[in-house]
């Protein structure tokens, strides 16, 4: 005799993080998407996907950027580097899927896959950034110029030169790809 599978423990006890979305907002996660983000479900549900995203225009930059694809495609993937509830950023593989094509944020279910860094349970480097650093550092990872990182965040591109070079000096890094590849890597 077969028996029935019970999806929503199977939602539930899936060892990847989940989530299903209206309108890029959270109606239901699992366990899994919960302890990557370091939070637990109750206090996810209801809420957007912006406090995962580095800055305020990533979440709005990557909303903009996927919401054609989904159309096109019906699903998107990408790696991306999020903030955990404790502010820590990390690295994640990102998978999405939509059911209503025409309207791409409408009904969605998003699959995260943390990627390892490569001194993963020593603590990081990265964990230790301030947080105007960590909005610095994202948007130097997306590929923006001093003076875009400095006009995205409503600072003077001096200032913005100054952030770079602490982190630099804490990455140990001469330039600027050498600060992205070390962030991209752990």
């Amino acid at each position: 005799m077969r028996r029935a599978i019970d999806y929503q423990a199977a939602f539930q006890d899936m060892p990847v993080g989940q989530a299903i979305a209206e309108d890029r907002v959270i109606r239901a996660c699992n366990r899994a998407f919960a302890r990557t983000f370091r939070g637990e479900e109750h206090d996810l549900v209801g809420h957007t996907f912006e406090r995962f995203y580095p800055t305020q225009t990533q979440f709005e930059s990557t909303g903009d950027r996927v919401g054609p694809l989904l159309a096109r495609d019906g699903t998107f993937a990408d790696h991306r580097v999020m903030r955990r509830l404790d502010d820590e950023l990390f690295w994640v593989h990102v998978r999405g899927f939509t059911y209503t094509p025409a309207e791409p944020h409408r009904h969605t279910i998003w699959v995260f896959t943390e990627l390892p860094s490569r001194d993963q349970g020593a603590g990081t480097i990265r964990s230790s950034l301030t947080p105007r650093e960590r909005d610095v550092a994202a948007l130097l990872i997306e590929g923006k110029t001093g003076k875009e990182v400095g006009i995205e965040l409503g600072i003077s591109p001096r200032t913005v030169d100054i952030y770079k070079a602490k982190l630099l000096r804490k990455y140990g890094v001469t330039s600027t790809p050498d600060l992205v590849q070390r962030l991209l890597t752990g």
